[in-house]
């Protein structure tokens, strides 16, 4: 249940703070007070959309928090698939900052909208004078059904299988559809692809063969300069080896006479091995070089063969070919397997799609069976609201898989005796919509583990006798749950265990919307009011006396 309501810097508050009663709350006030002000605040703890035109103080963020007692309801799986942190006690906080950034928090985690509405629609659920326009549509008239069929687990179960053949014939389709192409280009595709295999292309080759043909292609300078190189280093008549063996032989006479002098012989004996070793490398690599005109043509031709390539393709290098044969090659393969792709494709759609028919029988099984227990609950209901003519019907046909199942219902509605049941927009009243929507959430009070419950003028429409049986449902509803119904009649005003007032104080410069919990004595002159008139009689005042003592007599369904 909601124990804590704070509001901060909304539309017409300042601040508002309050703590319902665990039973039937009444709130009331003057049109225009702030009474709808108050649920929109609310409201966007569901999860509703916002902006910076509802900030009471544009230099200051709005802060609207929920504190909720949740022991005994079963919703620790939700927070557990959503990844929040469990207790019984859940703070719902939602911030709209100055800019008009939106920010909302579940136990202090932030959390998108999509998870605070669906954590706070197993909290709270709000009846607005929107739901009786809702009420006509065949979409809210199926979850009213699901929800009296209490079909959470089997809705579930169906949206998995929907979505899983959905993705299956989704994949069946796009390769259809691309078939008649890739067939097309199969050709084409398959002509490059083979160019590029039988060029037998490999990584980073372009690169070597371009090294090897400039040596090939300045071969016999390269062994020139190399053997002039070598004889510099060592050759019979005079080298620097020669010299250096020289003084190496000097500074090894010398080198024990002084420890700097035996370095320096060190030094110039490892320069000399040194040398010899670069002059054998040269030696080496001339021995290596040769003048191949035969290798010079083969790699020119096969780098006119890569160059060709690279500008047909539009490609940088050899590796942008490679993956474009890669590429080619998928293409290829995939035409080449498309009747097996197909056939795979169609057994996992066909398949998905008889689980999917399961679960829609299974689904729309559970549906048919409330339907007429349904007519006759509601039926009941509307009887004892004062239209004993009143008859529903609920119209079920079935089709192709939806997102919701594959029924269609409607409800056909009849408030007179002897007139056919048509479509509910066509033949409700606003006070026939009202009790029709009293009747329809009196069913379902107990059909969901719901904390809270919030009517908002569903008593629109009507008055006497009627209100008051109102009054008694939404006191025996308060068993079982937490009411809070805003209305403007008094016969249901006096059946709350606690009544809050919403008023406008004017006392300072700007309007303030605030909220205050009425005594016993506040009560009566309220209700009075609500009776008689700003200035009530004392015979107002009576029956509002009367009203509140006959508060604690036990309401009958």
């Amino acid at each position: 249940m909601l124990s804590h309501l704070l509001i901060k810097n909304y539309a017409l508050i300042d601040e508002l703070s309050l703590s319902p009663n665990r039973g039937l709350n009444i709130i009331t006030g003057e049109t225009g007070a702030g009474k709808s002000i108050m649920l929109g605040a609310i409201g966007l703890l569901l999860g509703n959309r916002a902006d910076t035109r509802v900030l009471y103080n544009p230099e200051k963020k709005c802060v609207i928090e929920g504190t909720f007692g949740v022991s005994g309801y079963i919703i620790e799986q939700i927070f557990e698939e959503e990844e929040l942190d469990y207790s019984d006690v859940c703070i719902v906080r939602r911030e709209i900052s100055v800019s008009g950034k939106s920010r909302a928090f579940v136990n202090d985690t932030p959390v998108n909208l999509e998870t605070l509405r669906r954590v706070t629609s197993q909290m709270m659920d709000i009846h607005s004078q929107h739901d009786s326009v809702l009420l006509g549509s065949n979409e809210y008239q199926l979850e009213i059904v699901d929800t009296y069929a209490q079909n959470d687990n089997l809705l579930r179960n169906y949206h998995a299988d929907y979505q899983s053949y959905r993705a299956k014939k989704t994949i069946y389709d796009q390769l259809q559809s691309e078939a008649a192409a890739m067939r097309k280009e199969f050709d084409y595709n398959n002509f490059l692809y083979e160019e590029l295999v039988k060029a037998q292309l490999q990584t980073d080759e372009q690169e070597s063969l371009e090294q090897e043909l400039t040596i090939l292609e300045n071969a016999e300078d390269i062994k020139d300069r190399l053997q002039l190189a070598y004889e510099y280093l060592d050759n019979t008549e005079q080298s620097v080896i020669d010299f250096l063996k020289g003084a190496v032989s000097n500074l090894a006479y010398i080198s024990k006479l002084s420890d700097q002098y035996e370095q320096l012989q060190q030094r110039a004996q490892s320069s000399l091995i040194e040398l010899r070793d670069l002059a054998d490398e040269i030696s080496s690599e001339q021995d290596r070089v040769e003048v191949d005109d035969t290798r010079a043509e083969t790699i020119r031709e096969r780098l006119n063969l890569i160059y060709q390539l690279q500008t047909k393709h539009q490609m940088k290098d050899v590796n942008g070919l490679i993956a474009l044969r890669n590429e080619l090659g998928q293409k290829v393969s995939k035409v080449l397997n498309l009747d097996d792709a197909l056939a795979e494709a169609k057994a996992a759609a066909t398949a998905a799609y008889t689980l999917l028919q399961t679960s829609a029988d299974t689904l729309s099984t559970s549906r048919q069976a409330v339907l007429r227990p349904i007519e006759t609950e509601i039926g009941g209901l509307l009887h004892d609201l004062g239209m004993p003519n009143a008859s529903l019907k609920i119209d079920s046909e079935t089709g192709k898989p939806t997102a919701t199942g594959v029924d269609t219902i409607s409800f056909l509605f009849s408030a007179n005796k002897g007139v056919k049941p048509q479509q509910l927009k066509n033949v409700a009243s606003g006070g026939e919509f009202s009790r029709l929507m009293m009747a329809i959430k009196y069913i379902l009070a107990n059909k969901r583990s719901l904390p809270t419950i919030i009517f908002d003028e569903i008593d629109t429409g009507v008055s006497g006798e009627i209100a008051i049986k109102m009054g008694n449902m939404m006191r025996d509803m308060a068993h079982s749950h937490q009411i809070i119904a805003i209305t403007h009649l008094h016969q249901i005003a006096g059946q709350g265990v606690e009544h809050y007032f919403v008023y406008k104080d004017n006392s300072s410069d700007k309007t303030v919307s605030r909220i205050k919990k009425l005594t016993l004595e506040e009560r009566i002159q309220e209700i009075a009011q609500m009776i008689g008139g700003k200035n009530p009689s004392a015979s107002a005042l009576k029956n509002a006396r009367e009203m509140l003592k006959q508060r604690a007599v036990p309401a009958t369904k």
